[in-house]
């Protein structure tokens, strides 16, 4: 490594990770970085194929987000919170 590297977060650009809450993992005996990243505000159409989210039943809708955060969470914590 030609420099030090403290944080993957120095390198991305602010308004992305204003859209994000960051997490550092980093293994310096390894030079090992990596941020781990969830989205604030999703948008559930980013999610839903072949499918407008203006089709579903709003209780179908709220049920889906939930499901996706959840889920989202679990991976962004790396364990399973809502067993």
């Amino acid at each position: 490594m030609d420099h030090n590297i403290t944080s993957i977060q120095d390198y991305i650009d602010s308004n992305i990770l204003l859209k994000y809450d960051t997490v550092d993992m980093n293994v310096y005996q390894s030079n090992f970085f990596h941020s781990r990243m969830l989205i604030k505000e999703m948008q559930l159409q980013n999610y839903l194929f072949k499918t407008d989210i203006y089709e579903l039943d709003p209780k179908v809708r709220l049920d889906i987000t939930n499901r996706l955060r959840r889920e989202m969470i679990e991976i962004f914590s790396g364990r399973n919170i809502y067993e």
